[in-house]
């Protein structure tokens, strides 16, 4: 017998959706929009509906998805599965809070209707395709009256500087913070943080305009003539430990030219910064990539995140990338969330490096975990099981089972699941 997984656009940093010597089910074709009411903003898709797709139907109508991911090529599937979060999730919580409703297909092929009161609601939505697939998904959109987004620049100077800004600015919308993992000692944290807010009704004179697909589309050429699908190409030669380096420094030296400015921003620009260069990930070729992300309490996180990125440097893998959001709990069983922040590390991966980046983030996981801290599976590759049980604690006993009641023969497995849960 095989085992079955389920994907979405595979957009997963790690192996969510991988399934060796088993089936895996893409649901990308699954793509239709079944109903869309324009005056309240409840939405119903199939699962391989992607966000691009999303925001390009309802747009026009003066609404956006609640909550997005650095990339718009995710399905709305995977994005339940996942519960992805934004960078605004201390405000709107992780997408799972804006579902009314889904249909799902259970491992016996019965579908279940769920509604926010079920537990399979709060198993499913973050459960990663591991109890079933959704088939119909049911979600409440946000009323916006620009397509525009008012944004506000600071260059933070240490770590010291970027939690101050990041507190002094939680009432608004959005924030998230690019930050020099490169820089040490008195400018360790540095960083450059983007506080954003929807503009109010009638702060757009032109909304026709703002909210229009033609003005939200992202430009597929650099400098008016570059194809951005081979812009990787241009960034592969800085894609080393010294290019890196370089990269940070010259971009906080931009961050500072910023600072104290304040643009408006169209919504697909500030949200799916991933998309504004095509195959990025290419650059790391011939090697990969993982990523990092722990989420720790706020109280512990200026110095737990200070020693993370000092250790990773200390340790000879120093992150070409971190980035830093604020986080608030939810309520669903594999939740990856807290009252405090988050901050993701990418690191390239080599045959030579791999068993002591895998053994350092063993020792990252440690210091995240001794201080009530959470990770997120869509965004690893090195979680042990011992992990996984120490920061779900219950909440994953009563996971395996649910997962035992509706899938007692294990036929949904992954590489993750077999990974961080054992055998299913």
């Amino acid at each position: 017998r095989l085992n079955v997984a389920l994907k979405g656009s595979g957009n997963s940093y790690g192996d969510a959706f991988q399934c060796p010597e088993g089936v895996v089910v893409d649901l990308s074709r699954m793509n239709r929009i079944l109903a869309f009411d324009p005056t309240t903003g409840i939405i119903k898709c199939e699962p391989g509906v992607t966000i691009d797709a999303l925001w390009r139907y309802v747009i026009e109508d003066g609404w956006w998805p609640p909550v997005v991911s650095g990339t718009s090529k995710v399905t709305l599937g995977g994005a339940l599965a996942a519960n992805i979060h934004g960078k605004n999730n201390f405000t709107a919580g992780p997408i799972g809070e804006h579902v009314l409703s889904f249909d799902f297909l259970l491992p016996n092929g019965q579908v279940a209707h769920c509604t926010p009161n079920d537990d399979l609601f709060n198993a499913a939505i973050g459960g990663f395709g591991l109890l079933g697939a959704f088939v119909a998904i049911e979600i409440q959109l946000k009323k916006v009256f620009s397509g525009n987004l008012s944004v506000d620049a600071f260059a933070c100077r240490n770590w010291k500087d970027t939690f101050q800004v990041f507190e002094d600015n939680e009432p608004r919308d959005y924030l998230v913070a690019w930050v020099d993992a490169f820089a040490e000692k008195a400018e360790a944290g540095r960083s450059l943080v983007h506080v954003a807010d929807y503009l109010q009704p009638g702060s757009d004179p032109h909304p026709e305009e703002t909210l229009s697909v033609k003005v939200q589309e992202l430009s597929d050429t650099a400098c008016g003539w570059i194809p951005k699908s081979k812009l990787h190409r241009l960034m592969s030669p800085f894609v080393n430990r010294f290019g890196m380096k370089l990269t940070n420094r010259i971009k906080f030296r931009g961050a500072k030219r910023e600072d104290g400015k304040k643009l408006l921003v169209p919504l697909a620009e500030f949200s799916f910064l991933l998309d504004s260069v095509p195959n990025w990930k290419f650059a790391y070729k011939p090697a990969a990539l993982i990523q990092y992300q722990c989420f720790v309490p706020k109280d512990s996180a200026p110095a737990v995140f200070d020693d993370v990125t000092a250790y990773a440097r200390d340790r000879g893998h120093p992150p070409y990338l971190a980035v830093m959001k604020r986080h608030r709990p939810d309520r669903f069983l594999l939740s990856h969330s807290v009252d405090g922040y988050s901050l993701a590390l990418d690191f390239p991966v080599t045959r030579k490096n791999h068993e002591s980046l895998w053994a350092m983030a063993s020792e990252l996981d440690q210091k995240v975990l001794a201080v009530g801290g959470r990770f997120y599976f869509a965004k690893d590759s090195t979680m042990t099981r011992s992990t996984a049980e120490a920061f779900l604690g219950l909440s994953l006993t009563r996971f395996l089972d649910i997962k035992r009641e509706l899938d007692p023969e294990g036929l949904i497995q992954t590489s993750l699941s077999r990974r961080v849960f054992g055998d299913l």
